[in-house]
């Protein structure tokens, strides 16, 4: 019971984090499950991204459509009439930001600064990932022969850096202001 109550702030984060990423993950699993219609292919949430990621792309002056595929479960990105690239679930970050909110949460504050930092992060994390996909496409369509190193590692660790920075940040603010609060008694 020692090593418990000597590391009762690393359980209680464990299990806050993985709770609330379990919590989060099953409700998303349940959405993707039933919360699909007929107006949104795939779901809603991968639809907007993909209109959102050609309005960007146009925003950069290429002539983009996006259709819905006959494949499977993807909206399919084309530049100048050549259609390059699938967007699926998996590039939508519901899941990265799951797993950002659920870290923030495990180091929570007040309520007013967990959430103001939660709203600004997932913003943040959403609009850069629309930036992703964006310049992925162009990246793509302008050179192709490294497409497997921009979606395997570069943009991955564009989008998970973005995350860890957000996580280091919070850290060193919420440890500033404990360690404050602490000097303070």
């Amino acid at each position: 019971m020692e090593i418990i109550r000597k590391n009762k702030a690393v359980i209680k984060f464990l299990v806050t984090f993985f709770g609330v990423y379990l919590v989060l993950s099953l409700l998303y699993n349940l959405y993707l499950n039933y919360g699909t219609s007929e107006k949104y292919y795939p779901e809603l949430i991968t639809h907007i991204v993909a209109l959102q990621s050609e309005n960007l792309i146009s925003a950069f002056g290429y002539e983009t459509k996006i259709i819905p595929s006959n494949y499977d479960a993807s909206m399919r990105i084309g530049l100048n009439g050549e259609y390059l690239v699938r967007i699926v679930e998996g590039c939508n970050a519901v899941s990265v930001i799951i797993l950002f909110l659920s870290f923030i949460l495990a180091f929570r504050r007040d309520f007013k600064t967990t959430a103001l930092y939660i709203f600004g992060g997932i913003v943040i994390i959403y609009a850069l990932n629309i930036l992703r996909i964006a310049l992925l496409t162009i990246g793509i369509y302008e050179i192709p022969e490294h497409e497997s190193f921009m979606h395997g590692t570069l943009f991955p660790a564009f989008i998970y850096g973005v995350v860890f920075l957000l996580w280091f940040l919070w850290i060193r603010n919420f440890n500033k202001k404990e360690n404050k609060a602490a000097d303070d008694e």
